[in-house]
């Protein structure tokens, strides 16, 4: 009997360059404090990268979805290279579309249209963790 998986690995874009960069920062905060606590872990996109073991083999042992602000999808590409097919992805640019033009690189006097979008955003995640759970 194979031991049943709970817990996703989230990866998140980690470019602020763009309002996407930050905002799929903060959904995914939301999700791992306030919308999915306990089912789900955050993977460093840098440490990954570097080539930190701990993060690859969760990835490769757990679902793990991709946060990507833009359409590179660093995130993703990332994972699949290193540790496997992701589970789920989310392009930030293209769930909010032209939204996100107007929101700010920065959490400091954050408007209600940043918080939207990041709601928004954190929504979608925590049903992209619901899915995978599922399947897995």
């Amino acid at each position: 009997m194979s031991e049943e998986i709970t817990k996703a690995g989230i990866i998140s874009c980690s470019g602020e360059a763009i309002p996407e960069g930050t905002i799929a920062h903060l959904a995914v905060r939301r999700v791992l404090e306030s919308l999915r606590p306990g089912k789900t872990v955050t993977l460093c996109l840098p440490l990954f990268l570097a080539g930190e073991e701990g993060e690859r083999n969760f990835a490769k042992t757990h679902p793990t979805i991709a946060i990507d602000g833009c359409p590179k999808q660093c995130a993703k590409c990332g994972t699949e290279k290193h540790s496997g097919p992701v589970s789920g992805e989310i392009v930030v640019s293209e769930l909010l579309g032209t939204t996100a033009a107007s929101c700010s690189r920065s959490v400091r006097g954050a408007s209600q249209v940043d918080k939207d979008a990041v709601s928004t955003v954190a929504e979608k995640i925590a049903l992209e963790v619901d899915k995978v759970l599922a399947n897995s």
